[in-house]
C-alpha cells in the first residue's frame, strides 16, 4: 500500500467524519480503511486521529498533516491533469466555494448546466457563508460577491451585482416609500442574516458611505425565505436583485432608494495566482461568464 493511497484514505475519513462513512465513499470495508489509517500512523510514528465509539477527531499533529496532505494531493492531481491532457482536457474533480445564499439563485443552476456540458467533471461544491481561504483550503475556484480589493488572488468578473431594497405595493402604500436610507429605521424591515452586516444596511450618498440600523418582524438566513416574507407584506427587504428580478418585472415588488445602492460590486470567480490554471478551471470560469451574459442579453433574471 503506497503512501498516496494511505493519505487519500486519511483525508476521506476526516472529510466523512468517521470510518464507516469513509468506507462507503471509497467502496471498501471499514476494517480495510482502519488498517490503512493504522499503517499510516505507524509509518509516521504519530497518532493522527483520536477515536471513540461515536466519532473521530484530529489530533494536533493530525490537523497539520491534514492541511499539508490536502495541498500535496491537489498538486499531484494538477500535475496528473497537466501531463495527461496538456492542460486542455476538461475533466477531474473541481472544488468550488460559493456563498450559501447564492445557492438559492442562478449560480447554482449555472454550475449544474456546466456539468451537463462536461460530464467528465466531478463538482465538489461547498456552499458556505464564511470567507474561505482559497489557497489553504484547497479550492480551485471561489465565487464571491465583492468589489474585489484583494490583490493576492486572480479574479475574473462573472456578472455585475446589485442589491435592492424592495417591498410590495401594499407595504409602500401603508408606510410610504422612504426618500432617504435613514427613513428605513422607522419602517418594518425583513433582515436576511446572510447579509454581511445583518441589521446594518450600507448605502452610498454622494460617494459617502452610510449605514442604517433596521429592525422588523422577521429574520431569515435564506434569500428565498426573505422574498417570501416580502411578498407576504411583512416589510421592506434588502436582497440581491438576482432573487427578486422577476417579482420586480411583474410588479409584485417595487424597489426604493435605488440611487443609494453601491454600484461597484460584482460576482467574481477568484483563484490563486500561484497555481497553474487547469483546463477544467478555465472552462468553468468561461462558462459562467458566457452563461450570465446570455441571460442578460435575453432579459432573463440576472444580477445586474
Amino acid at each position: 500500500m503506497d503512501a498516496i493511497t494511505r493519505m487519500r484514505c486519511f483525508i476521506q475519513v476526516v472529510d466523512s467524519k468517521g470510518f464507516s462513512a469513509a468506507a462507503r465513499e471509497m467502496g471498501r470495508s471499514k476494517a480495510l480503511v482502519s488498517k490503512y489509517i493504522g499503517e499510516l500512523e505507524d509509518e509516521l510514528g504519530a497518532r493522527l486521529l483520536n477515536r471513540t465509539t461515536r466519532q473521530v477527531s484530529l489530533t494536533e499533529v493530525g490537523e497539520a498533516y491534514y492541511k499539508e496532505a490536502n495541498e500535496i494531493l491537489q498538486r499531484i492531481e494538477d500535475l496528473q491533469a497537466s501531463v495527461q491532457s496538456s492542460q486542455q482536457a476538461i475533466r477531474g474533480r473541481l472544488r468550488v466555494s460559493a456563498p450559501r445564499s447564492m445557492g438559492d439563485g442562478l449560480i447554482n443552476r449555472a454550475m449544474m448546466e456546466f456539468l451537463v456540458e462536461h460530464p467528465d467533471v466531478v463538482l465538489d461544491l461547498r456552499l458556505e457563508d464564511r470567507f474561505v481561504d482559497v489557497v489553504d483550503e484547497g479550492f480551485d475556484v471561489a465565487i464571491r460577491v465583492t468589489d474585489m480589493e484583494d490583490s493576492s488572488l486572480i479574479a475574473r468578473k462573472i456578472a455585475p451585482f446589485r442589491t435592492v431594497v424592495c417591498a410590495t405595493p401594499a407595504v409602500i402604500a401603508k408606510y410610504g416609500a422612504p426618500k432617504t436610507p435613514s427613513e428605513l429605521a422607522s419602517r418594518p424591515c425583513i433582515v436576511d442574516t446572510n447579509y454581511r452586516f445583518k441589521q446594518n444596511w450600507g448605502f452610498v450618498d454622494k460617494d459617502q458611505r452610510l449605514s442604517v440600523t433596521v429592525k422588523g418582524p422577521v429574520e431569515v438566513n435564506s434569500a428565498s425565505a426573505g422574498r417570501d416574507a416580502a411578498l407576504c407584506n411583512l416589510g421592506f427587504l434588502r436582497t440581491p436583485q438576482i432573487f427578486v428580478a422577476q417579482d420586480i418585472h411583474n410588479g409584485g415588488l417595487v424597489t426604493v432608494l435605488d440611487e443609494f445602492e453601491p454600484d461597484n460590486r460584482g460576482i467574481y470567480a477568484v483563484y490563486p495566482h500561484r497555481r497553474h490554471l487547469t483546463g477544467k478551471v478555465r472552462a468553468f470560469v468561461d462558462f459562467l461568464v458566457a452563461w450570465f451574459a446570455e441571460r442578460k442579453k435575453a432579459g432573463d433574471a440576472c444580477p445586474g
